[in-house]
């Protein structure tokens, strides 16, 4: 008897500066899904927030031509927890009157988010899903919202003893109305260089190395035009960038570490997306208890923030003393052909396709596990 195919829904695009990388990362997915176990429906979100379904709509979103492709909806409503469509239905021949008509699509199994950044990975997507009482890949709301958010992160990450680089917090309003206050706060951290980034946003948009008063304000502002939560962390000397995949629910595991060399002066967007020069060695060539001791903290963090699924955690770790900072745990990472995650799971035995698979069986036992929470009062 022929196992009955899952419904994955793969979500993409989304209004975000990581646009661009979440459709780099969804066709590597799309291409992982074995045909035989899965039936796939493509949903693309537009930069406007706008969700549309169509043929090939991953082609349409890479080529920005959406004339094909119908708007679809997924309410917030558990009792119609699945995608609708769309449709022009024209009433009549050479009628310029159109109507749209609801038309449901096959029941999705399982949301397969692939989504960077605000409104995708920030717990607000998270948020529908969980409304609609849905199977999805990766964490949840507070998982993703935490992990999102730099300055929170941080603060979760102090409350846990888990080392991280020295910070403050400032709103895109200090900036606005006060910029030389602004400066002062932050270099009484100490002397440059600083980094300034976006509390909510990833693959490095909007992120500058400041080394000077004159940099830190155009950093300052650069990072204010994509968040109203800006972070400005204080750069550490010689440092190795080290990450480590985490996979699971519960009982997490880790994977083997391995190393980022920047080819630019810090990992930036093009060289992680654009020109694909960083290098990578894999796995890297710390010590085994430095490498443990990053695999302790990276399990402690996920744990620490409620992480389901995955989650990719980056840290710096100095070169002479091996001192380690963790700098943030990704609940989304980057699934494209060069990306890390994906990467350092193959380096520890564990192929694309195979991963894919183990993150759909993990939204399943997380649903399972939802599944089993009473919302209402019993007598």
């Amino acid at each position: 008897m022929t196992e009955k195919k899952l419904r994955i829904a793969v979500l993409f695009g989304g209004r975000s500066g990581e646009h661009e990388v979440s459709l780099m990362s969804a066709r590597s997915v799309l291409a992982a899904l074995d045909p035989e176990k899965y039936e796939v429906t493509q949903v693309g979100i537009t930069l406007d927030g706008e969700w549309l379904h169509g043929a090939n709509t991953l082609d349409a979103f890479t080529s920005g031509k959406f004339n094909e492709l119908n708007r679809v909806i997924l309410p917030g409503d558990p009792s119609h927890s699945n995608v609708y469509e769309l449709r022009n239905t024209q009433h009549a021949a050479h009628s310029a009157q159109d109507t749209l008509t609801l038309h449901l699509l096959p029941q999705i199994d399982v949301f397969f988010p692939v989504l960077h950044g605000p409104f995708g990975e920030d717990g607000t997507l998270q948020g529908l899903l969980e409304m609609a009482d849905v199977a999805y890949v990766g964490a949840g709301v507070a998982g993703s919202s935490v992990g999102m958010d730099k300055g929170i992160f941080k603060d979760v990450m102090r409350a846990n003893n888990i080392p991280i680089v020295e910070s403050v917090l400032v709103l895109r309003g200090n900036i606005e109305n006060d910029m030389d206050g602004v400066i002062e706060k932050v270099e009484k951290m100490g002397a440059y260089p600083f980094f300034a980034k976006p509390a909510n946003l990833g693959s490095s948009v909007g992120i500058s190395k400041c080394n000077s008063r004159s940099d830190l304000s155009e950093g300052l502002m650069e990072a204010a035009r994509y968040d109203r939560r800006i972070v400005i962390e204080k750069g550490v000397g010689n440092v190795r960038e080290v990450e480590v995949s985490v996979l699971g629910n519960e009982d997490p595991e880790t994977s083997v570490c391995g190393e980022v060399l920047p080819s630019r002066e810090f990992y930036s967007y093009e060289s992680k997306y654009i020109d694909g020069t960083s290098g990578l060695i894999i796995p890297s060539q710390l010590p085994n208890e430095v490498t443990e001791k990053i695999r302790e903290y990276a399990v402690r963090a996920y744990k620490a923030i409620d992480c389901a699924g995955m989650a990719r955690a980056d840290f710096f770790v100095e070169s002479d003393t091996h001192k380690i900072y963790l700098n943030e745990l990704n609940t989304l990472p980057g699934f494209t052909s060069i990306s890390m995650y994906p990467k350092l799971w193959q380096a520890s035995g564990l192929s694309y396709p195979k991963l894919v698979d183990r993150l759909i069986e993990l939204a399943l036992a997380r649903k399972a596990q939802r599944d089993r929470t009473e919302h209402r009062r019993t007598a």
